[in-house]
């Protein structure tokens, strides 16, 4: 196939799509297909005829896939482009959009997950792989998506949503532990583990930068896990142990900080329960192809942290890790993600 890697984008997590974006592209060139890899906000110079088909190739590149820890303004991204052109699609993106078969998802955070970029997509008779709008949106907003798991019966921590224009008049439900996150973001951007009162005002501010509503929950003691779905099948656990600390941005992404155990060590019935609740999560969220569900575990059951639309495919990255476990390797498991949409689309001609 012809496949455009559409990665970078304006979130916070840009580079955590490049770096994405380009293992990716070098995978799927791999087995065969013949790639072009598009950062969604810089664009690409169509400077002379044929350049489109240019941009394809099944040459692997040497990209570097170190990720910065720097976090992104969007004064900082913005700066990125110098060419007087404005909005979230760089220049030309579109035309070798049209030219693919498919379009791999490699975009992470609000502009490339929320949903805006796939009704354009669609919007313009464009295949893609991951979720439709509706479900990126609900999976992204974490206020909207835990209340629907918690009318759905799936168990969640306890939570309130605060707009800024409201951070003064708001009572807490539950005690100190909480944690304080943008409703739209991910890859723990701008989140905080408050633990007393006097603490909560500064992980507000940083909390607002990201997003003008934010989430408190209720603290939950736990053990940690992540469990990826691929066109229906659910993988193996994978375990989250961080050396110090939690699991923030750096223990996401700098090699060293955190141990991954998958499959973990927990019994086969929690295993299989917890492999049911991403099924059913993944489900009454309206994804579909492949995503990632995140879980608490202790000794009051699972919980759902939160459900990823279009989970990183780093060097660190988790669902390579579960999939690794269930004997899939990560050309393979790239290959799956495109074959698999590729098939719910010609399952819908019918």
């Amino acid at each position: 196939m012809k496949i455009v890697v559409l990665a970078g984008g304006r979130s916070t997590e840009r580079n955590v799509s490049l770096s994405s974006g380009a293992k990716v592209a070098n995978a799927l060139r791999s087995k065969g297909h013949s790639v072009a890899l598009v950062d969604l906000f810089l664009g690409v110079d169509l400077a002379h005829a044929g350049a489109v088909e240019s941009l394809f190739t099944t040459e692997p590149s040497q990209p570097n896939y170190n990720i910065s820890d720097e976090i992104l303004t969007d004064e900082a991204i913005n700066a990125l482009r110098t060419d007087g052109t404005r909005g979230l699609f760089g220049k030309d993106v579109m035309p070798v959009l049209a030219a693919a078969d498919i379009v791999y998802m490699g975009l992470h955070g609000e502009d490339g997950e929320n949903g805006k970029v796939q009704a354009v997509l669609d919007l313009s008779d464009i295949k893609y792989t991951g979720s439709g709008p509706l479900a990126s949106g609900i999976a992204m907003d974490k206020k909207v998506s835990k209340e629907v798991m918690k009318y759905n019966g799936i168990p969640t921590a306890d939570f309130i949503a605060v707009r800024e224009a409201e951070r003064r008049d708001f009572t807490l439900p539950f005690s100190y532990p909480i944690v304080v996150k943008p409703s739209n973001g991910g890859s723990s951007v701008g989140t905080h583990i408050v633990r007393q009162a006097d603490e909560l005002d500064a992980a507000l501010d940083d909390a607002y930068r990201f997003d003008d509503e934010v989430v408190i929950e209720q603290f939950i003691k736990a053990r940690e896990f992540s469990l990826g779905i691929v066109n229906g099948q659910a993988m193996p656990a994978i375990e989250i142990k961080v050396k110090d600390g939690w699991y923030d941005f750096k223990h996401k992404f700098q090699p060293g900080h955190t141990d991954f155990i998958t499959p973990p060590d927990i019994p086969d019935d929690v295993h299989q329960a917890m492999q049911q609740m991403a099924l059913r999560t993944f489900k009454v969220l309206g994804m579909a192809n492949y995503g990632r569900i995140d879980f608490f575990w202790n000794a009051d059951g699972l919980f759902v942290i939160e459900a990823n639309s279009l989970p990183g495919m780093t060097p660190l990255s988790l669902l390579p890790q579960e999939a690794e476990a269930a004997g899939i390797g990560y050309a393979d498991l790239c290959n799956a993600i495109v074959q698999g949409k590729w098939d719910l689309y010609q399952h819908q001609k019918r």
